[in-house]
């Protein structure tokens, strides 16, 4: 299983959300590159980058700072927030982003972002964003109609990435991970899965490795001491024999 840590953008800068709300914002760093750098240095292959601005369709404007990032930073990148049609995907597979993430177009617009995974397959992780067992939209902002087994089920011949999945209720809370829903999602479709939300050891990663997860995305743990990124990355490597 790989740990990817996460950097959510917000006015060009690191924050974390406390389940998902704008109203509770915690800043970290106002140099994301210098973030990439760090985490580069605790091993890991990959990161989460999410801009919050365009997700909740707000003005401000982060693909600057990605694009740097992607550019300048020798890691795998999946790149989400505001990726809401084929323009914005081809865009980002030009740049070289590892991968996307879909939530809103996917929730509304299921046809449209079929098409576009077939386009481009093996490309766009579909994000399972959920209150409970509905799907969120817009940042977290809105209601996207459907069910996360309703996701899965319009999902499964589509040739996807993954999913990824946030109990939006344990995001930045580092009061553990949604083991349980992963190990639904898990037993009910062979798209891999990379669970997010609640992380705040590496016995939460364990417990998410033994269930099934191909990823972990970790954030607030991280950023706060509570989670030694690099310590993690090892751990899980050892218990999969790497």
């Amino acid at each position: 299983m790989r740990v990817i840590p996460a950097i959510d953008l917000l006015d060009g800068k690191c924050v974390r959300l406390l389940k998902g709300d704008f109203d509770h914002v915690t800043e970290y760093s106002d140099d994301p590159l210098a973030v990439v750098a760090d985490f580069m240095l605790a091993g890991a292959t990959r990161i989460h980058v999410v801009d919050l601005d365009a997700a909740r369709d707000a003005p401000g404007d982060n693909r600057r700072i990605i694009k740097s990032i992607v550019t300048r930073a020798d890691i795998e990148v999946e790149v989400a927030g505001g990726i809401r049609g084929a323009a914005e995907v081809q865009g980002w597979k030009e740049h070289g982003v590892g991968s996307v993430v879909i939530g809103t177009l996917a929730a509304e617009q299921p046809g449209e972002l079929q098409r576009l995974a077939m386009r481009w397959p093996g490309f766009i992780h579909v994000a399972l964003d959920a209150r409970g067992e509905l799907i969120a939209t817009h940042g977290w902002q809105g209601r996207g109609g459907h069910t996360v087994s309703e996701m899965l089920e319009l999902y499964e011949a589509t040739p996807l990435a993954g999913f990824i999945y946030t109990n939006i209720e344990r995001d930045g809370t580092m009061a553990g991970p949604d083991v349980e829903g992963l190990r639904h999602l898990v037993a009910a479709s062979a798209h891999p899965v990379i669970l997010s939300g609640g992380f705040s050891s590496i016995d939460d990663l364990e417990q998410a490795r033994a269930g099934g997860a191909w990823g972990a995305i970790v954030g607030r743990a991280v950023y706060e001491g509570e989670l030694d990124l690099g310590a993690a990355i090892a751990a899980v490597s050892a218990e999969a024999g790497a």
